[in-house]
């Protein structure tokens, strides 16, 4: 599933609207991508699927702090 987890934002859904406008279901994800943060306080990488607004968060924050905050469980790390 397409779910950010720092964030825990998921795919909207909306509608395309043509020309004539026609509405056909679609869906809006969210601009994640996989990342490798390294963790100072665990000494090793931890690998997270982070939307952008998670990776800003984590610049903003920093990973341990960011981390606590998260929507995803601790497990995942």
């Amino acid at each position: 599933m397409r779910i950010c987890e720092i964030t825990g934002k998921t795919a909207l859904t909306g509608n395309n609207v043509s020309h004539s406008n026609a509405k056909t279901k679609r869906r809006f994800n969210p601009n994640l991508k996989i990342k490798r943060f390294w963790s100072e306080q665990e000494g090793r990488w931890i690998t997270l699927k982070v939307s952008a607004a998670g990776m800003k968060n984590i610049n903003t924050l920093g990973l341990d702090a960011a981390l606590k905050t998260a929507v995803a469980p601790r497990k995942l790390y």
